[in-house]
């Protein structure tokens, strides 16, 4: 398979936009850290906005989602926004606000399972902690992020002479009392001293100081090629974190467009989206409000702005999986390398419709890239998108879309080198649109 250099320096891009960002704190900064290099000025949702034409910006929400935007050079009552929306969580384990126990002398960490992860996937994984932490000041506290680069944590799998059943019946784990991950031996220390004392040690304070955190255990494995030509892509996130970084990619790339662009990455999507900052909260429309406010749309302008806008939902996709043909609906496979996926559902689990549909597909033939169509087996449930949800919410025509990608909510997902420049040239295509 004849792989372009540029296509697989984008891809070598993604597996280092992913490894730098093991939880969604770490995902914005790793997007702000791009979007600084490349000219964008922060704003804070606390300052009044002043916005000029080509300005480029960006805003961030509880630490965890990120929207970025060009201000286009023409009358956005005339041009409408160009909007792609992603998210930055992924599906895992959490730890607990008070995790550390002592077993018999060995330190466990409770944690709660977030979303929809292949439990499976985590046994027997070099884990480590990373995410945010609330220190103790004498003005109230400061917010830091952390990670571990070396392996904490393990989810020891039990041997199969205990287990004899587990290649015939599946390898399942008590959500209460076989998830918690194994942190160390005692040693003589009380357990949360033996959780408290690495993070400390990292930042610098004194144990006690640690308030609270919001901390995921991640898979310390890096990203990596494979297949006989490197064709494919293995790393965990890449749902979502492949569409992160194509939007970003793309956002990147347009320059002096015509109408305002606009990549809105949310937090918890996988679990309903019903935050603050996920995208059934008012981030995107607070920015979109102040955008056309700073452009001086009255009410009636606006209306017309969002009727001539256009939104992307990007979320990965189902690929076929030669290994399991019957779980797959007829004549809508869609294959790995061989392009963007559009997703349909009759009831609405994806926003796309017939028109928008359309147009992403005239979008890919001008990028030159191939597209896909995708539909879910009608006898199973259908998982669902941030799409809908804006959608709704903002009345603008909206499409799913999505890179085929194999074991999506396992902890080491696959996906194809090839569909990530596909999705990188069509989403440039369509900010310019």
């Amino acid at each position: 398979m004849n792989i372009p250099a540029a296509t697989r320096t984008q891809a070598e891009d993604l597996l280092t936009f992913i490894d730098a960002s093991p939880s969604p704190w770490h995902a914005v900064q790793t997007c702000e850290q791009r979007l600084l290099a490349s000219g964008f000025c922060r704003l804070d949702e606390v300052d009044r906005w002043q916005l000029t034409p080509g300005g480029r910006y960006f805003v961030i929400r509880g630490g965890s989602s990120i929207i970025a935007f060009i201000i286009g050079h023409q009358p956005a009552a005339e041009t409408g926004l160009r909007l792609i929306g992603a998210h930055t969580d992924s599906p895992g384990l959490r730890i607990k606000p008070k995790p550390a126990e002592d077993a018999a002398g060995m330190i466990r960490l409770g944690v709660e399972v977030y979303g929809g992860p292949i439990l499976a996937t985590f046994a027997d994984r070099d884990l480590s902690l990373a995410g945010r932490v609330n220190v103790r000041t004498a003005e109230g506290f400061t917010t830091h992020l952390v990670r571990f680069d070396e392996a904490l944590l393990r989810l020891p799998n039990l041997a199969i002479h205990m287990n004899r059943d587990v290649n015939e019946s599946g390898l399942k784990f008590n959500k209460q009392t076989e998830l918690p991950l194994i942190l160390g031996v005692a040693d003589g220390n009380k357990a949360d001293d033996r959780f408290r004392q690495p993070i400390a040690d990292a930042l610098g304070v004194s144990p006690q100081d640690l308030l609270t955190w919001e901390l995921n255990a991640y898979d310390t494995q890096k990203g990596a090629f494979w297949g006989v030509d490197r064709e494919f892509v293995a790393d965990s996130q890449l749902d979502n974190l492949a569409s992160c970084h194509a939007a970003l990619s793309a956002l990147l790339a347009t320059k002096n467009p015509a109408a305002s662009c606009i990549c809105a990455f949310f937090d918890h999507e996988e679990v309903g989206s019903e935050s603050a900052g996920g995208a059934s909260g008012s981030f995107a429309g607070d920015v979109i409000s102040r955008i056309a406010g700073c452009a001086g749309l009255d009410a009636e302008d606006q209306r017309r702005m969002l009727a001539r806008s256009f939104f992307i939902s990007a979320d990965m996709a189902h690929a076929w999986n030669p290994n399991f043909p019957g779980a797959y609906e007829p004549c809508h496979r869609a294959t790995v390398n061989a392009g963007p996926v559009i997703k349909t559902n009759a009831n609405q689990r994806y926003s796309t419709n017939a028109d928008t549909a359309a147009r992403f597909m005239a979008i890919c033939a001008k990028a030159g890239v191939p597209c896909q169509q995708y539909a879910h087996r009608t006898d199973l449930g259908c998982g669902s998108t941030i799409g809908p949800i804006l959608a709704a919410q903002l009345g603008i025509p909206s499409v799913d879309v999505g890179a085929p990608m194999w074991s999506m909510h396992s902890i080491r997902e696959s996906a194809g080198v090839l569909d990530h420049g596909y999705m990188i040239a069509a989403m440039t295509t369509a900010l310019a649109d």
